[in-house]
């Protein structure tokens, strides 16, 4: 495992060389901190590597930019949003994590992240699944569904025009969770729902929102939008 940065260090603080107007104009409330741990208390990753939500929103507060954008613990974080969701003062802390993240140099964005996030811009994905072997799978998928009892003619709808769903796929329920993509088709079906997956850029897992990229986010935004406007749809579920 890769080790916690020596930037964030246990010593003591020297504050002579602390420049606590260097992020003040961030907006994310984070002078709010009061270090009542509420945040690491409700953190799933708290602990990691020494990883602490408190202690990065307090970093923040005094300026040290550099030595957050140099550690690992960004990127430890889950971007799950517990610790603001609890805050009692309402500080974004994952959008602040989001905002260091976005400061780091992207060939040193950790590698499965940035690999990621270049195929899905090339390609439309994060594995770079040909759009062939994509469709065998939903086909495959959907014909063993079609065998259980009560879904007998069961057809994955791909690019059905006038749909009212759009339902984005994450990368890994065509890879290794491919069972999984039944649990919403025998909810549509039961339903009698008008639905649709997407035949290309089906890639409902944003890892440009996960690396701090807001011109890649955008990207795959508008290729999800686009995809409603072509298809007439006016509902989307992303289950990402």
């Amino acid at each position: 495992m890769t080790q916690p940065s020596d930037n964030i260090s246990k010593a003591p603080m020297d504050w002579a060389k602390l420049n606590i107007d260097r992020c003040r104009e961030w907006d994310y409330s984070h002078d709010m901190c009061m270090t009542c741990g509420m945040c690491a208390s409700a953190c799933p990753a708290a602990g990691i590597d020494d990883f602490d939500p408190r202690k990065v929103i307090r970093m923040v507060a005094l300026g040290q930019e550099t030595e957050l954008v140099d550690s690992r613990w960004p990127w430890i974080c889950t971007m799950c949003g517990k610790c603001e969701n609890i805050c009692p003062v309402r500080i974004d802390i994952a959008d602040a994590i989001r905002h260091i993240r976005s400061l780091k140099n992207r060939d040193a964005v950790p590698g499965i992240l940035h690999q990621g996030l270049t195929a899905a811009l090339e390609t439309g994905n994060n594995l770079r699944l040909p759009k062939e072997d994509y469709l065998f799978i939903l086909e495959d998928v959907g014909e063993e569904l079609a065998e259980e009892e009560g879904y007998e003619g069961f057809t994955v709808p791909v690019d059905k025009r006038g749909a009212r769903i759009l339902c984005t796929i994450h990368n890994k329920l065509v890879n290794t969770h491919t069972d999984d993509l039944k649990h919403w088709w025998k909810i549509f079906h039961a339903a009698g729902e008008s639905w649709t997956v997407a035949g290309d850029n089906w890639e409902g897992t944003s890892w440009g929102y996960f690396t701090g990229d807001e011109a890649a986010m955008q990207v795959m935004a508008k290729r999800i939008l686009d995809q409603m406007k072509d298809l007439e749809i006016d509902t989307l579920l992303w289950p990402e």
